[in-house]
């Protein structure tokens, strides 16, 4: 199981989205949850970038909501983390 860090531009945005569109709300908490347990689940369709966000990978939260994050190893312990970059509709994130 990874652990989720979220950056202040992820709080931000996230905020931002719901304040917006409240119907996203339970959606990303069912999204985020499941990629605490399996990033990689094919409910989340997880695919890697390319182009300017190059390195970094995706999974989707509803239909045109979009979620940006990178993986990196935790240093003390090594384990992999989950760190979220971003969120909101594909044309906002990409």
């Amino acid at each position: 199981m990874r652990q989720l860090a979220l950056t202040p531009k992820f709080k931000r945005a996230h905020a931002k989205l719901v304040r917006h569109h409240r119907e996203y709300q339970r959606r990303i908490e069912e999204t985020l949850t499941q990629m605490e347990k399996d990033v990689f689940s094919p409910k989340l369709g997880t695919h890697k970038l390319s182009g300017r966000l190059s390195g970094l990978w995706a999974c989707t939260c509803g239909f045109d909501c979009r979620i940006i994050f990178a993986l990196e190893k935790y240093p003390p312990t090594s384990e992999e983390v989950i760190v979220l970059l971003d969120i909101g509709t594909h044309h906002e994130v990409y």
